[in-house]
């Protein structure tokens, strides 16, 4: 019996449009024609003779069968681009293409201080920067489209090394008419129960720094109390100096000066866990954990 092995290129195929769900945009995402990313998915399935794809005028819809052959291509293309890392990074450590995922609450307060110095002494590294939230980031590390994730812990991660980079504090900002803004000479550290659940502001779900400003507060009530505005700190910030409420923010975005402009005034919390764990993450056994190792190095030095 004829055994017909898909080729790399039609499993991309496959995987752009499981992502996409739509044909248009899987075939630009893999840089080709609707029709061609088409004919090479009817070949695959014609090759294996089976239905991945339900085709209808409307929707795309994956078949059981079809959503295990995807998960497996993941894993297949991800090694297949590990061979090529393996290749390229021989013997010149932090050279070639570098896909780097890197959380909101982190991009614009470390990378412009980091970068400038990064392209200065390694020339020969591209490095190509994704934003996402941490969920996000992690899946698009476990499924090949991130090599490394820039991050902020405690968070789940799944099987992946990772290298600890520093730690960064969280303060409470608050209006400058607050009376937890003014109280004594130097003004003191605030305690979280004296924290009005009702006027904490926090980022929506999925941002893995309302989940380390909750464990800093360590007051079970306000996980159902809290406010969730939005997605960017920035938002946060102009709340609170409209006087609509009170947040924690990262140390690193108030030395990238994020309050500048504003009449906040940021605060030590009295809290063991008001802090977060910056790191560099990648996948397991990656054949360019050195490399990672390097740059984590480079990253921390910035």
């Amino acid at each position: 019996m004829a055994i017909y092995l898909p080729t790399l290129k039609q499993l991309q195929y496959l995987v752009a449009l499981h992502e996409h769900g739509h044909f248009g945009r899987a075939a630009e995402a893999c840089f080709v024609s609707q029709s061609t990313l088409s004919a090479g998915l009817r070949e695959l399935e014609s090759l294996l003779d089976v239905v991945l794809v339900e085709r209808t005028r409307r929707v795309v819809r994956f078949t059981p069968l079809g959503n295990q052959v995807v998960a497996k291509a993941h894993r297949l293309l991800r090694e297949a681009e590990e061979l090529s890392e393996l290749v390229q990074s021989h013997g010149v450590p932090l050279a070639g293409e570098l896909r780097m995922s890197v959380i909101p609450t982190i991009a614009p307060f470390l990378l412009p201080r980091i970068l400038p110095r990064l392209r200065a002494e390694r020339p020969q590294l591209r490095l190509f920067l994704r934003e996402e939230p941490s969920a996000a980031a992690i899946e698009s590390l476990h499924h090949g489209r991130a090599d490394c994730v820039l991050l902020a812990l405690p968070f789940p991660t799944g099987d992946v090394e990772m290298h600890h980079l520093f730690n960064d504090p969280l303060l409470i900002a608050l209006p400058h008419d607050d009376i937890l803004a003014h109280l004594g000479d130097p003004p003191p550290m605030v305690a979280p129960s004296s924290i009005d659940q009702n006027r904490l502001l926090l980022l929506e779900d999925g941002h893995c720094l309302r989940e380390h400003a909750l464990a800093a507060c360590n007051r079970p009530e306000l996980r159902a109390s809290a406010t969730m505005i939005g997605t960017s700190l920035h938002t946060l910030v102009q709340m609170v100096d409209n006087g609509l409420g009170l947040t924690m923010l990262p140390e690193m975005a108030i030395n990238a000066g994020i309050l500048m402009g504003t009449r906040i005034v940021a605060r030590p919390l009295i809290s063991d866990h008001a802090l977060r764990e910056i790191a560099l993450v990648w996948r397991k056994n990656s054949p360019r954990a050195e490399e990672f190792r390097l740059l984590a190095e480079e990253l921390r030095a910035g």
